[in-house]
């Protein structure tokens, strides 16, 4: 379902940086983060979406994830904005 979810969404955005930028203008209405992406890189963007009050759902794969996107590579977070 999350998969299909941002496959079938119209605004999506893909990576952390970008992810990061668009939970501070607060155009996000929710991120999928994968979980096995490194924790390092995905705590910045739990911890701003918390605090914006945005909701996250985990996934499984950065491959799932980055493929539901279009991409041919893989995905630690993607957010679906407004």
């Amino acid at each position: 379902m999350s998969y299909e979810k941002v496959s079938q969404a119209s605004n999506v955005i893909v990576g952390t940086k970008q992810t990061v930028r668009a939970l501070k203008s607060g155009h996000v209405q929710e991120v999928f983060v994968a979980s096995d992406a490194d924790p390092r890189i995905t705590e910045s963007i739990i911890h701003t979406a918390k605090e914006m009050d945005v909701p996250i759902t985990i996934v499984d794969s950065m491959k799932k994830l980055g493929k539901a996107c279009g991409i041919d590579v893989g995905a630690t977070t993607v957010a679906i904005i407004y």
